[in-house]
């Protein structure tokens, strides 16, 4: 009797946004990995030309399209440009993001404040409307969009940030309900405390992590690459019935 192998992604064309480092270059490595044709994508063209050489080296597919998600002419030209290469859009992770403002709530600052906003929601949102379309017209797919767990306990000094991420959990789950009719599953993760240059600033710093790990059952902070088995599990076939699920992955901290 042969298994199925319900992690398989070939045939699959995928879209990471933020993937030319940390989280998203794990998890655009790890779906490559599993047979997925990665479209890697952020703000720097040279910088996804990078993950996708070593994809590539691996014996894996990717192409990279630069793309700021904080601009929506750009997430226009994007997912034009998957249509036209590819005619069909089966994964997408919502993974580039912007912290730009550490300090009190009541310092945040407008441009901090709208810079946050335009790129952990509106791009999320738009993203997905024409990532969803774009499944849709294919018989359905996957969206991940990474948030964080400030989004159920606000982190310390970053007041925005927590509460866009909120605003993805909850974007999450009205995609989810909306969307299932057309075959369109959603899911979030919800990294903890992550060691990437992203998150540089709290992770290298002897104060907050002080503060951070009595909270952490584990003890420890996480690797990008410990995110990106729960991002392939959300966009497989293993998860055919998930949608609407927020998953934690850190270390406990949330039952901490």
């Amino acid at each position: 009797m042969t298994t199925p192998n319900l992690f398989d992604l070939s045939g699959r064309i995928a879209l990471v946004t933020g993937a030319s480092r940390g989280i998203g270059e794990s998890i655009a490595k790890t779906l490559a990995a599993y047979g997925a044709h990665v479209i890697v994508s952020s703000r720097k063209q040279e910088g996804c030309e990078a993950v996708v050489a070593a994809i590539r080296d691996a014996g894996g597919s990717a192409e990279a399209i630069a793309c700021h998600i904080g601009e929506m002419a750009q997430i226009e030209a994007l997912f034009a440009a998957i249509e036209s290469r590819h005619g069909k859009l089966n994964i997408l992770v919502n993974n580039a993001a912007t912290n730009p403002y550490f300090g009190h709530i009541l310092d945040t600052d407008l441009s901090a404040f709208q810079k946050t906003v335009d790129v952990n929601i509106r791009g999320y949102f738009f993203s997905s409307v024409l990532g969803a379309k774009l499944m849709a017209k294919n018989g359905g797919g996957s969206i991940v969009n990474v948030a964080s767990v400030n989004a159920i306990v606000p982190g310390d000094q970053q007041g925005i940030y927590s509460i866009t991420k909120a605003a993805v959990m909850s974007m999450t789950h009205a995609f989810a309900k909306e969307c299932a009719s057309s075959g369109v599953r959603v899911n979030a993760l919800l990294p903890g405390a992550t060691d990437t240059k992203f998150a540089s600033a709290l992770m290298h710093n002897e104060e907050v992590l002080k503060r951070l790990m009595p909270r952490v059952p584990q003890r420890r902070v996480a690797k990008p690459d410990e995110m990106a088995g729960a991002v392939l599990y959300l966009v497989s076939d293993s998860a055919s019935y998930t949608t609407g699920t927020c998953l934690n992955v850190d270390g406990g901290y949330l039952v901490g």
